[in-house]
């Protein structure tokens, strides 16, 4: 493990948080959105997180010294943006006849967006986020801690 390993998974951390945090409130935006590009309603959007490197277990084996069963297993290397995939839950049908996009019957199909989930999410994005900025902050004051005692 390198001397700047925590820094670097603290800053993947901060960039898939930022991208979360950007996606949700994407979502929110589009809410009320009954006619997108498309001609359909907006389609809400979820962040897929995929690991970096090796997992926390071996790496931790691996500095114990014990083996796992695995050679050559990879440094750990925080966390990335997989993809952003389309929420599969289907539209929302609400009665309210005096909106232009209504069916005949007077339903309009609704993007099927909770704003509970959706701020809720933002809150634990929001921590995260914060939780990385302070593993960044401890790393450097470790670091800068580490210098002074070579003086």
């Amino acid at each position: 493990m390198s001397f700047f390993d925590a820094i670097n998974i603290a800053a993947s951390g901060l960039t898939a948080e930022s991208v979360r945090m950007d996606v949700s409130a994407e979502n929110l935006a589009n809410a009320e959105t009954t006619n997108g590009p498309n001609g359909q309603p907006y389609v809400p959007q979820e962040v897929v997180l995929q690991q970096v490197g090796g997992s926390f277990s071996s790496a931790l084996a691996g500095a114990l010294g014990t083996t796992t069963g695995t050679t050559g297993a990879a440094a750990p290397g925080g966390v990335e943006v997989g993809a952003i995939v389309n929420n599969p839950t289907p539209y929302q049908e609400v009665y309210d006849p005096t909106n232009p996009a209504a069916n005949g019957k007077g339903y309009v199909k609704m993007p099927n967006v909770s704003t509970v989930t959706e701020m809720t999410d933002m809150i634990d994005e929001q921590n995260s986020y914060q939780a990385d900025v302070t593993a960044m902050s401890t790393a450097k004051s470790m670091y800068t801690d580490s210098l002074d005692l070579l003086k």
